[in-house]
């Protein structure tokens, strides 16, 4: 395989998508060693390098074409092949709507990156009103507006479109705390929408209200209910969602 210049490899999902997961990665007081997967040609991998961190590229095909780089060829629907705690930050940009087995991918992320490491995933946001607009409408979200080529399925098709909530419980249940929420932009158009808001949250609110008895998931349900009518969550185009292992709560709390 040949390795082009830097300068040719494109960032291949959503503008600022990049810029903001830097960002937060820097922003944690630990990430010399990070995993990103799927890495694709590797744009984030060469951010990683240029930030003097230790990266390994995973992806299910051999594209990355970073000089310099690790990379290794996994299959995000199995085991991953790297020991307990090897890493201090997973990198996941636009891949976990792809796979088949989007629950183990996310429990072998808090079995591979230490306690209290970071999680980083990205994700097309079907959460935004936008989005919910166009389900009721046509059945379809945003970003995946058609039926998907059946007769020619391949890694790049959205077989796994998640909504906020279900990717808050993945994270959850694997032992993950939610901790930062964001976007990497609003488009205008997203704005149109917001007439939707306040019928949106009435509804949600009492179908809340009255299906749950339980009251300390009435309690989650509120926080939960809070995050999805964030503003990066409502307008935003793609959902960019940081969580803290904490596993060993996690662990604890499972023994009792």
């Amino acid at each position: 395989m040949s390795v082009r210049k830097s300068s040719d490899i494109g960032e291949n999902t959503t503008p600022h998508t990049h810029d903001m997961v830097t960002k937060w990665v820097c922003e944690q007081e630990d990430h010399d060693r990070v995993l990103d997967i799927p890495s694709g040609e590797g744009a984030f991998t060469e951010r990683c390098l240029s930030n003097g961190w230790k990266v390994i590229s995973a992806d299910c095909e051999p594209l990355c074409a970073v000089p310099g780089a690790t990379f290794s060829q996994v299959d995000m629907n199995r085991p991953l092949p790297y020991a307990d705690n090897a890493y201090d930050a997973i990198v996941c940009i636009d891949g976990i709507e792809h796979i088949e087995r989007p629950f183990d991918f996310v429990e072998q992320c808090a079995r591979t990156l230490r306690p209290g490491g970071s999680f980083v995933v990205t994700t097309p946001n079907i959460s935004s009103l936008r989005s919910r607009w166009r389900w009721l409408l046509t059945g379809f979200h945003n970003k995946c507006r058609s039926p998907l080529d059946e007769a020619n399925p391949n890694p790049l098709h959205h077989i796994n479109m998640l909504s906020f909530h279900k990717l808050r419980y993945m994270l959850h249940r694997a032992g993950f705390t939610v901790t930062k929420i964001g976007t990497n932009r609003i488009k205008p158009i997203s704005l149109a929408y917001a007439w939707l808001m306040p019928f949106a949250y009435l509804a949600t609110w009492w179908t809340l209200r009255t299906a749950e008895k339980d009251p300390e998931q009435r309690l989650r349900n509120r926080e939960i209910t809070r995050q999805m009518f964030s503003r990066e969550i409502l307008f935003g185009e793609t959902m960019i969602i940081m969580a803290r292992n904490d596993k060993k709560t996690f662990a604890a709390k499972i023994a009792a």
